[in-house]
């Protein structure tokens, strides 16, 4: 079965990769990190704003594809700073209703562009 490839407006690729790619009934979404799409730059500011413009772009991609965030079934966080684990959930905590997808959050050395903040989804379509 081919890929199939969906790229979003209001999204931004740092490198040679598709926003998402269906297989089958999922919808596998690239780690989107705080790029503002209007200036192509990391959005300022403190892990809560990193963390808003991280699922901002990540809802244009499941938009695009003729998803919500109630079809998302699996996100996996990756901080570079476990000590934002708290505020990072702050904010998480908004972007769903219950239940919950399931989570892994992974604390990393290092991130594109010196970002706080990467998050990657599964989405299911149906």
């Amino acid at each position: 079965m081919p890929r199939k490839a969906i790229n979003a407006d209001g999204a931004v690729s740092v490198g040679p990769y598709s926003h998402a790619v269906e297989s089958g009934n999922l919808i596998y979404l690239s780690g989107q990190t705080p790029i503002d799409s209007k200036t192509g730059k990391l959005v300022e500011g403190d892990i809560i704003t990193q963390t808003e413009q991280s699922f901002k772009n990540l809802f244009n991609v499941l938009y695009s594809a003729g998803l919500s965030p109630d079809d998302v079934i699996k996100v996996t966080v990756f901080l570079t700073d476990m000590r934002d684990f708290l505020a990072m959930n702050s904010v998480y905590s908004k972007q769903f209703s219950s239940p919950y997808p399931a989570r892994t959050t992974i604390g990393v050395n290092e991130l594109p562009l010196g970002a706080q903040v990467e998050i990657e989804m599964i989405a299911r379509r149906g």
